[in-house]
């Protein structure tokens, strides 16, 4: 009898140990660059922004070693859009950007690097600086959503940490910040180039 308890003892705490170097969760930090493209439209309004840097961070939880989904949050610094109507109309908003989406991540391993992809959907806050440099108080916060798509690789440091460098993409629609019953709108859907590097701790 002592013997079973003791094998039993032995086997729970195997199966303890096992489970405690699981890593099924990670949090993330990186660092981030909005790339927004020239959009030109039909309604003669043309768009042009300055690249923005930001910060995002991400949570994911395995569903497999090789499949998770992952909740991302990001917040950009202030950057300058540009739109021009029929040549002649010029304005400039300071504006930040947010990002919340979700993901679906299909990872592959290869020793310490595991590259990997993911999609999915996401809604993004285009929020107007009201400063010297945006040129009418009658731009307002706007939200779209659309999705994300990227591709990266994630180097394992160690069992507990990784760095993940990734290129993802948002596609929404270009914002009109709600402008003068909108007369900023240019039926066009923005593709942002989102590279991004930073660090995973895994528990």
């Amino acid at each position: 009898m002592k013997k079973i308890a003791l094998i039993a003892f032995l086997l729970a705490v195997c199966v303890t140990a096992v489970r405690a170097q699981e890593s099924r969760q990670d949090i993330s930090i990186s660092g981030e660059v909005i790339i927004p493209p020239f959009r030109a439209s039909t309604t003669l309004v043309q768009v042009s922004a300055q690249r923005e840097f930001g910060v995002v961070a991400s949570y994911r939880y395995m569903l497999t070693p090789t499949s998770a989904l992952e909740a991302n949050y990001s917040w950009s610094y202030q950057a300058k859009m540009h739109y021009t109507i029929s040549n002649v109309n010029n304005y400039t908003v300071n504006n930040r950007t947010q990002e919340i989406s979700a993901a679906y991540v299909r990872s592959f391993v290869y020793k310490n690097f595991n590259p990997f992809v993911e999609a999915g959907p996401g809604g993004f806050i285009f929020l107007p600086v009201q400063d010297a440099e945006t040129t009418s108080h009658d731009f307002h916060q706007q939200t779209e959503v659309g999705f994300v798509y990227g591709a990266g690789v994630a180097y394992e440091v160690s069992p507990s940490f990784d760095i993940r460098a990734e290129y993802r993409g948002w596609v929404t629609k270009v914002p009109t910040f709600s402008f003068q019953g909108g007369e900023l709108n240019t039926n066009r859907w923005y593709n942002i180039y989102n590279p991004m590097i930073g660090v995973a701790y895994h528990f």
